[in-house]
């Protein structure tokens, strides 16, 4: 009895072993890494960060919309880096040319706490991404000013 059991197990490893190297024989299949697309990236990595800029400004939590500032300057960069040209336009040169004015005013009232200066910055910061979107031909995507958030479980008072 011994002998049969100690004969079965021996086949059944052998069996299991076989399909492993089969399996193993088998090329892998094709795993390329997932490439965002410029529409992809705006969508993942822009859009949020102005919205949480926005919405931590209107309620003037002067220390977080710092810090999504920064966040929404590193987005471009990163953006510019991960598609240098799109449609042949040189990504962040156009960033640079048309963000830099925008992005420095949103600083400024940022640094000052002026709510009023904040409101008219991120307007104008607003409608800047708008007059890209139509001179790249996505005249379709119309940014806003946030009226709500989207981000339900997020707290964009300042803390006290």
């Amino acid at each position: 009895m011994l002998g049969k059991t100690l004969s079965l197990a021996a086949c059944a490893g052998a069996i299991v072993f076989a399909g492993l190297v089969q399996a193993g024989a088998q090329s892998p299949p094709d795993r390329r890494p997932f490439e965002a697309s410029f529409g992809d990236l705006m969508t993942m990595v822009i859009q949020p960060r102005h919205l949480k800029l926005g919405l931590a400004g209107q309620e003037k939590n002067w220390a977080y919309a710092d810090y999504e500032l920064r966040e929404l300057q590193g987005a471009f960069r990163r953006v510019a880096h991960a598609i240098p040209v799109y449609r042949s336009t040189d990504m962040a040169a156009l960033i640079d040319a048309t963000m830099a004015a925008p992005l420095d005013a949103v600083a400024t009232a940022i640094k000052s706490a002026d709510a009023d200066r904040f409101t008219e910055a991120y307007g104008q910061l607003t409608a800047t991404c708008n007059a890209c979107h139509q001179s790249t031909g996505h005249e379709a995507i119309v940014i806003q000013v946030p009226r709500a958030s989207s981000f339900p479980d997020q707290d964009f008072r300042p803390r006290r």
